[in-house]
């Protein structure tokens, strides 16, 4: 048996096509679009990347994009008076700061800087503590990515045993959160968990965020589990292109899942569905 594909790709573009409509229907009441701000700093490749395909994403569904690419000795005074000004922008409904930042940069002290309505990567306190306490507010792209998978699939979390390894604030620690609204039990992993094969063993549904190239083999997985890859790693090949890999060896662990997310095309995709999806409810707000 060989596990059925959780196509993150195409249910990607069913919620950029359902957004689309929604912002036409707006445009056609004479309503402005919603407005979208991310702000790059350096000059990193991958980062670079990401904030294209947001910029392409936006311009696809109508959404206004107010990218920002600063020089990477931008200092922390003048990024943070930037996102102050976009707070006070009426036509700006979401601020998303691409990480990572240079060196010199208080990450923290600058997300903070974004006003809790605008910060559509879910990572401010007081979104976070909404999400702690099950009250309604903007969640974490990926995490979210990840539920709305397990949701169009119809995977059942309630009472099943949830494995997730990694515990970023980014993905592990809010996910874990969001599978515990769903009834879910849930055990965090991480790299200082003992006998780590024996805890992901025992996971109906395993999750891996952990940014380690296939680290997930065959042997730590239990048969027929449904297997969620966050991780997108670069590995060098002979001829200088490189390849995208998960933290989850695809070829072996697909072989006794039942279902796995691949990668690219699993949960990548969903992460900026879910960026356009919360700046519009921030939007449709107003």
């Amino acid at each position: 048996m060989v596990a059925k594909i959780l196509d993150g790709k195409n249910l990607a573009k069913k919620i950029q096509s359902r957004l689309q409509i929604a912002i036409e229907e707006k445009i056609a009441e004479k309503k402005r679009p919603p407005g979208l701000a991310v702000l790059m700093v350096g000059d990193n490749p991958a980062s670079a990347v990401y904030v294209r395909n947001k910029e392409k994403s936006c311009q696809k569904i109508g959404m206004k994009s107010f990218g920002k690419h600063f020089p990477s000795d931008i200092t922390q005074e003048e990024l943070e008076a930037v996102i102050e000004e976009l707070n006070n922008d009426t036509s700006v409904d979401g601020i998303l700061v691409q990480l990572p930042l240079p060196d010199h940069f208080d990450s923290v002290a600058l997300l903070h800087t974004i006003a809790p309505e605008k910060d559509v990567d879910g990572l401010h306190p007081i979104n976070l503590g909404k999400l702690v306490r099950g009250e309604k507010g903007l969640r974490s792209c990926t995490p979210a990515g990840v539920m709305e998978i397990l949701t169009e699939y119809n995977i059942d979390l309630a009472g099943k045993k949830v494995v997730v390894v990694g515990r970023s604030i980014l993905v592990g620690k809010p996910l874990a959160l969001m599978l515990l609204e769903k009834n879910a039990t849930v055990t965090i992993a991480h790299s200082k968990t003992l006998n780590l094969p024996e805890v992901t063993k025992e996971a109906d549904i395993l999750i891996a965020a952990v940014g380690k190239p296939e680290m997930i083999t065959a042997d730590m997985v239990k048969p027929n589990a449904v297997v969620i890859d966050v991780g997108i790693n670069r590995l060098e090949t002979p001829d200088g292109k490189g390849r995208l890999v998960g933290d989850v060896d695809f070829n072996e662990v697909k072989e006794i899942a039942s279902y796995i997310t691949p990668v690219p095309g699993g949960v990548g995709p969903m992460t900026i569905a879910i960026l356009l999806q919360n700046t519009y409810d921030s939007y449709i707000k107003d």
